[in-house]
């Protein structure tokens, strides 16, 4: 059975990476060694500093 959620998620830091963190409440949808497709549309980037 398929399921589809759409999230809209500000993308995290984790010492040096960029990470997704995905919401409590699909913790049991998203189970480790399930798959799923992940499309990742840019909606907006961060400002840049010129110090």
């Amino acid at each position: 059975m398929e399921r589809e959620f759409v999230i809209t998620k500000k993308i995290a830091k984790h010492g040096s990476q960029a990470i997704i963190v995905i919401p409590r409440v699909l913790e049991d949808e998203l189970k480790p060694q399930t798959l799923v497709k992940l499309t990742i549309e840019v909606l907006k980037k961060p400002e840049e500093h010129n110090g």
